[in-house]
């Protein structure tokens, strides 16, 4: 896993890139009709379907795009950090094992296809470009491109501990 520094941005560039990030979140939020990703299949929603795995990242690039402290906005959310990012997963790449269970997170694909292994779900689920994956506190999963060009995602989430190395 390559992890890049955090972009000290222009003030105004960092609300444009947020702005961008919340209106994809209210989109999904309120599209009717729209595909999600993260879906398991009917009938095969179960607890546990999936253990966790051990395995490392591999060919993933995690860059941050921007990030915002709430705690200095007018929402006053203490110890949190709205944070935009790009993960590139080459051909054959995990992305290892994690949980949501303390950071909430919209996927986008922006392209390529991902595979989601989900502790919940029985089945795997394939994720394609167009679709955004829901990460709520009740998601742990790990994700790999079977694919054989490499798949981008954006991840809005909104991270409490800094010292959190999950994808």
């Amino acid at each position: 896993m390559t992890r890049t520094p955090t972009l000290l941005l222009d003030p105004s560039v960092r609300r444009r890139l947020l702005l961008a990030a919340a209106m994809l979140a209210a989109a999904v939020a309120v599209a009717p009709g729209q595909a999600q990703a993260g879906e398991c299949p009917a009938g095969k929603r179960i607890p546990d379907a999936t253990k966790p795995v051990d395995t490392a990242a591999k060919g993933v690039t995690d860059t941050v795009l921007a990030s915002i402290d709430l705690a200095d906005e007018p929402a006053m959310v203490q110890d949190r950090k709205f944070r935009l990012r790009r993960l590139v997963i080459a051909p054959g790449g995990i992305v290892p094992w994690h949980s949501h269970a303390d950071r909430p997170a919209l996927i986008y694909v922006v392209s390529g296809e991902v595979t989601e292994h989900a502790s919940n779900c029985a089945v795997p689920i394939v994720h394609k470009a167009g679709d955004v994956a829901p990460e709520t506190h009740a998601t742990a999963h790990w994700w790999k491109n079977t694919g054989r060009r490499p798949a981008t995602l954006i991840s809005a989430d909104l991270l409490k501990d800094e010292s959190d190395r999950n994808m």
